[in-house]
């Protein structure tokens, strides 16, 4: 049996604070699960759920890293309609990549670069 439990929470590391939390908040429409700004740390998601959280990047830790190529898929209902309503609001967006019974698969980005993927899980039926 493993010793970890379950993922509570998937972070991006962010350059601006303020364009950060705009974007998440504002064109997301993602809701706010814990702040502690005075660390630069902000959570977005459900209760009982996992999160996605932005990390302000210190620039005395160094150079920030690279925006990761990995990370958090979240479930859609319809990853062609996430992606025509966030390329509206102007978000940068991949084409969506389908996968004839299996899934359907899109990813956009944060203004610091960070890939956040989609998916339709193809297999279910609805």
């Amino acid at each position: 049996m493993s010793m970890f439990k379950q993922v509570s929470v998937v972070s991006y590391n962010v350059s601006n604070w303020e364009r950060s939390k705009k974007f998440y908040t504002e064109v997301l429409e993602w809701p706010t699960a814990f702040g502690a700004e005075e660390m630069g740390w902000l959570e977005f998601g459900h209760e009982h759920q996992p999160h996605i959280g932005l990390n302000l990047w210190n620039t005395e830790q160094g150079p920030m890293p690279p925006p990761s190529a990995g990370g958090a898929v979240l479930d859609v209902d319809d990853a062609h309609k996430v992606t025509a309503a966030l390329r509206a609001k102007g978000v940068r967006c991949d084409d969506v990549m389908d996968i004839p019974n299996m899934v359907s698969l899109g990813a956009f980005y944060d203004p610091d670069g960070n890939r956040i993927q989609f998916a339709k899980d193809m297999t279910v039926q609805s």
